[in-house]
Formats: structure tokens, sequence, C-alpha cells
């Protein structure tokens, strides 16, 4: 039986049908800001030059927000090793390989697609893990890639940014220009900013819905892939445990790249906010590898780095 990643029907149809509905949902934003500015002009040169921008220039961005930089073999040569034997079982090419200052052990993949990918793993992570568990941990990031969910995700996202932008301008226009504004113009800022935070509300509720599921996805694959479920449930309970022990404030500019994560940056009281996740709980994705392990009869699976 090959190791190769397989396509989850599953995950490609939640993604299309995510896909179409905030597709939906984006005419109709563009549609309502060219009725409420009158300027279809500028609302759909400002929404090109973003989608543009965030399509191109995603992994860029998220490098280096969170101070990444590629690192060659020399430099790594386990890490750049072990993604070597999980691309040639994959079948995928390889990735750009980069690793991030920080001590918050945590791992992400992004970029447009399989050609022009980025796996970026954090020095946290790298200290804290045995062998095994960053196999594990990089598979799963790799499944990501594979599933072409990173694209996906980078893509639905750009709605919610464009209407979390509108929201800001509108008011902090509406604050500091407030006074100056004849009737009809507050009218008009108020309908932008209404119709912005329902945009950014149902495409927040969508993305975090096909979020939690491309989790589960790629712990499945990965634990295929490696064929030792158990080393990537070890690596989640150790990473889980040590990101719960860091203070939230030290966490709060981590926690804007959640959907692209390993493991989310929440902090010690998640709270409410589990119920709005990027990822699916601990328990859930211990019990899934959980399942795995007794299907494969994991002791005499060996993976790609036996």
């Amino acid at each position: 039986m090959s190791n190769r990643i397989r396509s989850d029907r599953r995950l490609t149809v939640r993604m299309t049908v995510t896909l179409f509905l905030l597709g939906l949902l984006y005419v109709a934003f563009v549609a309502a800001l060219i009725v409420l500015l009158k300027s279809w002009v500028l609302v759909v040169v400002v929404a090109a030059g973003f989608l543009a921008a965030q399509y191109w220039f995603s992994d860029r961005v998220a490098l280096f927000a969170m101070r990444g930089r590629v690192v060659e073999r020399e430099e790594y040569p386990q890490l750049h090793g072990v993604i070597d034997r999980l691309c040639a079982v994959a079948d995928l090419p390889k990735p750009v390989v980069a690793v991030s200052d920080m001590d918050m052990p945590n791992a992400f993949a992004t970029g447009r697609n399989a050609d022009h990918a980025v796996v970026c793993v954090t020095t946290g992570l790298l200290r804290r893990l045995e062998p095994e568990e960053l196999e594990g941990v990089l598979a799963h990031e790799l499944s990501h890639v594979a599933h072409k969910d990173v694209a996906v995700i980078t893509a639905a996202s750009f709605l919610g940014v464009i209407a979390g932008l509108i929201v800001r301008f509108a008011f902090y226009s509406q604050v500091l220009g407030g006074g100056r504004r004849d009737q009809n113009t507050a009218v008009v800022f108020a309908a932008v900013m209404g119709v912005s935070v329902a945009v950014y509300t149902i495409s927040f509720l969508l993305i975090r819905a096909l979020s939690r599921y491309r989790e589960l996805a790629a712990d499945r694959s990965a634990a295929l892939l490696t064929g030792r479920p158990s080393a990537l449930a070890s690596a989640l309970t150790k990473v889980s445990g040590d990101i719960a022990r860091i203070p939230s404030k030290d966490l709060r500019t981590a926690q804007a790249f959640n959907a692209f994560y390993f493991t989310p940056a929440l902090g010690k009281e998640p709270g409410l906010v589990r119920y709005f996740s990027t990822h699916p709980s601990l328990e859930q994705r211990i019990d899934q590898l959980g399942r795995i392990s007794a299907e494969l009869g994991e002791a005499a699976a060996p993976g790609p780095g036996k």
C-alpha cells in the first residue's frame, strides 16, 4: 500500500462549498459597497489589489510576521533530512524550509500551491520534540500542502481581512471626524460598517468550521504517512501543554495566525474561545489518532524515518 498522501474527498467538498459561499458573500459585499460608496472603480481596484497581494505574498507576510527565515541544509541538517524523506514518500515537491526564533513551540505551512510552499517551525518546537514527534508534526504540515487547504484558507481569509479593515477605517473615521460629517454621510458610514460587520462574522464562522475539519484531515494523513500515530499524539500533547503555560499576553501576536498553526496559541484559559477555535479540541485529535493507531496495528507499521 502506498504511503502517498491521498486526497480527502470530504475535505475537498467542504473547501468547495466554503469557497462557493464565500464567493457569493464576496459578490454581495462588493455590490453593497458600490451602492453605498457610489464608486465602483474604487471598490473594485482596492478589492482586486488586496486579493492579488494576499495570493502572491501571503507566504512572505506570514514569515515576516512570525520572524521566520529560510534556512539551508548546512544549518539545520536534521530538519531538512526529515522533510526530504517525507516528501519522497509522499511524492511532493520539497517546500522552502524556514525556522522562526520563537520559544513558543509550533509550526505552520503557507504558500499558494505545492510548488510555492513554505514549512516553518519554531526553535521552541525543535528544542522540545523527539525526532519521531518532529516527523509527525512535519508530516501534518506537508499534508496541508498536499490537500491544497493552505491556499484555500489564505483565499478564504481575504474577505474577512477586507471587512475587518473597513470596519476599523469606518470606526476611526467616525471617531476622528464625526463632528464634521453631515447626516447623509453618517448614514452611509453606518451602513458600510454594518455590512462589513455582517460579512466579517459570516466569513469568520465559515472559515472556522473549515479550519477545524482540515486539521483533523491533516492529522489523519500524517498518521498514515509516518505509520506512527502515537508519535503525533505525543507531539500534540507536549506542544499543547507547553503553549497553555505561556501567558496570554505573550501569545497575542501569534494568535492572528492560529488558522495556520499546528496547535492554536490559546493560552491558559481559552473559555468560550474554544467554540470559535480554528482547531478541534486536543481530545478530539488524540481520540482520532488512537483509532488510527488501532486500525494500523502501529507496532508493525514502520514510518519513512526507518
